[in-house]
């Protein structure tokens, strides 16, 4: 169970940057309202999480998915570079974050 928490803490993550995005372009209170709750409910989520996984592994997952996430994120919605590089590094992102799971 720590572990879907821990991954909706890092879709919440991948959410509130977004949202960061959203709030530079539309500076109104709905888009930073939405901004507070995705990173309130990240942490939220991560916070449940680390009571059973151990601190390094929960915050290297957490900070993981939002790191890809996120720039997956750009790339789809926001026209970001596809350079093969960039994927390339966001893949080894993933594939890091899959070896701290399977190394738990």
């Amino acid at each position: 169970m720590s572990w879907l928490f821990l991954i909706a803490a890092g879709l919440f993550e991948m959410s509130g940057v977004l949202m960061i995005n959203v709030y530079q372009h539309h500076k109104n209170i709905y888009s930073l309202l939405g901004l507070a709750a995705s990173f309130l409910l990240s942490f939220i989520c991560l916070s449940i999480a680390m009571k059973s996984l151990p601190m390094g592994t929960a915050y290297a997952v957490w900070t993981g998915l939002g790191a890809a996430g996120g720039a997956i994120l750009g790339i789809i919605f926001y026209k970001e570079s596809k350079d093969w590089r960039r994927i390339a590094c966001i893949i080894v992102i993933i594939a890091a974050v899959a070896g701290i799971k399977l190394s738990e």
